[in-house]
């Protein structure tokens, strides 16, 4: 943040720019309460300004969601960084912490300003920056064991005649719901296994929509990583079966004339299978493995750390 400046008529001193970083859950709370727990820590550090940048939705008292709300008089605002849609966040996030403290250092700040998102597109936005904050392209990486797993029902899966006559007894229909059956099984039992399902905490409404952002945002999350590695299981199969195949030796095993064409048919059947071997392995990983593709699980960790400094103070 090196390009903030100081009000107009005030003398053009340099901003000091303090960054603190510890668990703020807004699950529980409303905005007002996030200005006032920033105002708190102003008060403890002496700052004269304070920004709180969160990685979690804002709903105002209607419902909508907020890209940020600011208390001029409380020196405090806070950001919700989904509401920045997801793409180039560190830009737009700058821009906007600019634009938060330049609007509290003005002499004539206006009381407490909330700003809303647009109604049709609010919610699909702020899923968007939920599941891209997710990274669900580290995902794949995560899970080694199961990319493992994957990798070696692929290796095996790819040489096996048995295979070779499956595949070529499949037409595309059944091929693409068999890809569409392994993904959605792999997520599945991710979820089930490392429970990541969220439940609202009581039955009011605001409660439910926050569980189904959550859960949604982690259901996108683990499909994305999944495909991901499901791609990445098809190019190293197909590497492997054009290494070590002969068509004309699968043909005669099948009993029908084969072509380098349909090593592409055999590999998108293999990926499949192995997709779901591989999911076998999901169970030998850590929980931060897959803590990381769930808000939920983010959310209840902020609360227990913050519960333990309540009950040590």
């Amino acid at each position: 943040m090196t390009d903030l400046v100081a009000p107009d008529g005030e003398d053009q001193i340099a901003w000091h720019v303090e960054l603190l970083s510890e668990p703020f859950t807004l699950g529980s709370e409303d905005v007002d309460v996030a200005l006032a727990r920033l105002q708190a820590h102003a008060a403890v550090h002496e700052w004269d300004l304070v920004v709180g940048v969160t990685e979690l939705p804002l709903r105002d008292d209607d419902g909508r969601y907020l890209l940020a709300a600011l208390h001029p008089q409380r020196h405090a605002a806070v950001l919700s960084l989904p509401a920045l849609g997801g793409f180039r966040v560190r830009p737009r996030a700058r821009r906007a912490v600019s634009a938060l403290v330049s609007g509290m250092a003005a002499p004539a700040s206006p009381d407490e300003q909330r700003v809303p998102m647009p109604g049709l597109i609010a919610r699909w936005r702020v899923l968007l920056g939920m599941v891209l904050a997710n990274r669900p392209w580290l995902l794949a990486t995560g899970l080694k064991s199961a990319l493992v797993a994957a990798l070696a029902t692929g290796a095996v899966a790819t040489v096996d005649s048995t295979v070779w006559q499956l595949a070529a007894s499949l037409s595309g229909w059944r091929l693409g719901v068999a890809t569409i059956a392994s993904i959605a099984i792999v997520v599945a039992w991710i979820v089930i296994d490392g429970e990541l399902w969220d439940r609202p905490d009581d039955s009011s409404a605001q409660a439910r929509e926050r569980s189904r952002l959550y859960n949604t945002s982690t259901l996108l999350t683990l499909a994305i990583g999944v495909v991901i590695g499901y791609v990445t299981l098809f190019v190293v199969n197909l590497a492997w079966a054009l290494f070590v195949l002969d068509p004309a030796l699968m043909g005669e095993s099948v009993g029908t004339p084969l072509g380098y064409g349909d090593l592409f048919v055999l590999t998108w059947f293999v990926a499949s299978a192995a997709t779901i071997g591989g999911a076998l392995g999901t169970g030998l990983e850590s929980d931060e493995a897959i803590r990381a593709a769930a808000y939920s699980k983010r959310e209840e960790e902020r609360r227990a750390r913050l519960a333990s400094e309540r009950d040590e103070t």
